[in-house]
């Protein structure tokens, strides 16, 4: 009997293992996937107290969804079309930055050769120095004379060297745009699976707990419940958060007379809500669009400016607007990006913590799965 109870354990924990190790290749493989449908629905989840706003006013929730995924589109073309005219503007600019880039890498170098003299003269003997400074230099022609030099070459031979075949337009527009067309192919169907998701959403609820009878539908329903409420905090709370980090920055950075303040704002309030990496990547827009000022105390202030912010933002405006519903510890946290970053790149950070929240919500509200809630929470 022990053996039998010994044997049947083996067999179940291998089991597990290798289903885990399915799971684990079935979204590696299939991220895309995946990730537009977990998009979909984090969006879907974000827009739904807008539906139930104009369900209170007597409207079907079919034509509730219609128009506040009509509004969010038109919010995003306004978006993009900013995006478009800043962009336009900073490309006439490109010269200034160019110069100002080339500057920069030019006084660079210089400080480079100008230490590498310094630990050549500190390091090297000064008789070296001097037996060195007395050779000849080392010219083109001193050059040819003590090295054979090779017979020249055909002309045609040249040619061929020199002057490779040109790739064809088409050829190269196609291989671009086809390592992007699965994902190009998968964003086109988010805004019919945020529509579906908010217009159907109750009706496929009840239809699932339909098939349920007993103490499985109530656990479902609870999970269900746990999981929206989870991620739409999380999802609430970070683009709140967003706003707020976004007209801040903005305006600080309107304070200076930072070049496209208003799209560098928004960009650097998002970007510094990226877990670990926030601070680094918020800093980038902003230190880009003063390359052509070129005063280090513009830079001195975006510093600190963006470091207050994003401090302020993740020790008191964070744990109020999400930490409070989240209710992770930060091994979990820590572990959860590792994970969904390896298998899902850039990505995969920011999706990590919503996802380990959805699952924690489900351990949460499953009898058997508690213990395992516990060990995600903090």
């Amino acid at each position: 009997m022990t053996q039998n109870t010994s044997s049947e354990r083996t067999t179940r924990v291998a089991i597990n293992i290798l289903a885990a190790a399915g799971g684990v290749g079935l979204l590696y493989y299939g991220q895309v996937f995946f990730i537009t449908v977990i998009i979909a629905f984090m969006i879907a989840f974000l827009l739904e107290p807008a539906v139930r706003v104009f369900m209170r006013l007597r409207m079907p929730r079919g034509l509730a969804s219609f128009l506040v995924c009509a509004l969010w589109l038109g919010c995003l073309y306004f978006a993009g079309l900013g995006l478009y005219t800043e962009g336009v503007a900073m490309v006439e600019d490109l010269p200034a930055y160019g110069a100002r880039i080339n500057e920069l890498v030019d006084s660079a170098a210089i400080r480079v050769e100008g230490v590498g003299e310094n630990l050549y003269r500190t390091l090297v003997p000064r008789r070296f120095q001097d037996q060195y400074a007395t050779q000849p230099p080392d010219t083109p022609g001193a050059r040819a004379k003590r090295k054979p030099t090779d017979p020249p070459l055909p002309p045609s031979v040249q040619e061929v060297r020199v002057r490779p075949e040109p790739t064809a337009m088409v050829s190269y527009v196609y291989d671009y745009l086809h390592s992007f067309y699965s994902v190009l192919l998968m964003a086109s169907f988010i805004p019919f699976l945020v529509y579906f998701i908010l217009s159907w959403g109750d009706h496929l609820r009840s239809r699932l707990l339909f098939t349920l009878e007993g103490e499985p539908r109530y656990t479902v329903a609870k999970a269900l419940d746990g999981v929206g409420d989870m991620v739409r905090a999380y999802v609430v709370g970070n683009f709140l958060l967003g706003v707020l980090l976004s007209v801040a920055s903005g305006i600080l950075f309107a304070s200076v007379k930072l070049p496209y303040w208003p799209v560098v704002g928004p960009l650097s309030g998002f970007l510094s809500l990226i877990p670990y990496i926030g601070m680094p990547l918020a800093l980038i827009p902003p230190m880009i669009a003063a390359l052509p000022v070129g005063e280090p105390t513009l830079y001195l202030f975006l510093l600190v400016s963006v470091g207050l912010l994003h401090l302020f933002a993740l020790n008191l405006l964070y744990p109020k607007f999400v930490g409070s519903r989240v209710h992770l510890n930060p091994l979990a946290v820590t572990l959860a990006l590792m994970l969904w970053g390896m298998l899902w790149g850039g990505i995969g950070l920011i999706l990590a913590i919503p996802i380990t929240a959805g699952i924690k919500a489900v351990c949460d509200n499953v009898t058997s799965l508690k213990s395992y809630g516990r060990l995600l929470g903090d």
